[in-house]
C-alpha cells in the first residue's frame, strides 16, 4: 500500500478588483461533495511527492486541477495545518484565471457504494473567485488562515 503522505502545497490566486480584493477557489468534484457548498471549497492543491520541491507540486497541482499554470511572482504564505493532520504548504500569486475555462483532471471510484461499478469524476467540479467575506465562509475551516495571511503580505 502507497504510504500517504501527510503534506500538500497549493496556490491562492488573488486579483483586485474596484470592490476590492478576490481569491480563487475550488469546489472538489465527487458524489460526497455534490451537495456541499459553504465549507467546502478549497485552494487548488495535492500531495507533494516523495524528494518534490513544494512550490513545483502546487505549481503542477494547480494545472492538474484547473487546467491552467500561472506566471507570476510566488509569494509564501505561513503553512497551516488541516484537522485531519495534513500540512497545506501555499503560495499566492496576483492572476486573472478564468474560472469558465476549469479544466481538471479525473479520478476513478466505485460508485454508488458496493455497486462494483466503478465511475470518472473530476477532481475539481468548479471554481470561482470570491470576495474575501464570502470566501472565508466558503473556504474548508482549516484554510481560512491562509486567507488572513494573504491579507498581511500584500501591499
Amino acid at each position: 500500500m502507497l504510504k500517504r503522505s501527510n503534506r500538500s502545497a497549493g496556490l491562492l490566486l488573488y486579483r483586485s478588483r474596484p470592490s476590492g480584493l478576490e481569491v480563487l477557489l475550488v469546489h472538489p468534484g465527487g458524489p460526497f461533495w455534490a451537495r456541499k457548498d459553504d465549507g467546502a471549497w478549497s485552494i487548488p492543491k495535492g500531495e507533494i511527492a516523495e524528494g518534490e520541491d513544494a512550490l513545483a507540486a502546487a505549481i503542477r497541482e494547480f494545472a492538474e486541477e484547473t487546467g491552467a499554470t500561472p506566471q507570476g511572482d510566488f509569494l509564501p504564505l505561513a503553512p497551516v495545518r488541516q484537522p485531519g493532520g495534513k500540512t497545506v504548504h501555499a503560495w499566492a500569486v496576483r492572476s486573472d484565471f478564468d474560472a469558465s475555462a476549469l479544466k481538471s483532471n479525473l479520478f476513478s471510484m466505485e460508485w454508488p457504494p458496493r455497486s462494483g461499478r466503478r465511475q470518472q469524476f473530476p477532481e475539481v467540479d468548479r471554481a470561482a473567485w470570491f470576495a474575501l467575506d464570502i470566501a472565508r465562509v466558503k473556504i474548508l475551516q482549516g484554510q481560512v488562515p491562509l486567507l488572513d495571511d494573504l491579507v498581511r503580505k500584500i501591499p
